[in-house]
């Protein structure tokens, strides 16, 4: 979920952090940084976070008549 209570606090979904590379952030508050950092001033930006996929749904439990009016 995108705006839950108990968010992890790492740098990536920081809004004072921005990505340098894959692993690298850089900080306003903290200069470089590890991807997988936090720090006392972080604040959680709900734009920065991507959202996993969903699993594709099932049809072939329908058969072609349910599909029909």
């Amino acid at each position: 979920m995108l705006f839950r209570r108990k968010m992890e606090r790492y740098c990536t979904y920081c809004q004072f952090a921005g990505k340098i590379d894959g692993e690298s952030m850089v900080c306003q508050k903290f200069r470089i940084a590890p991807a997988g950092h936090h720090s006392r001033r972080f604040r959680y930006d709900p734009l920065k976070r991507i959202p996993g996929r969903q699993k594709p749904k099932e049809f072939q439990q329908f058969d072609q008549k349910d599909f029909s009016l």
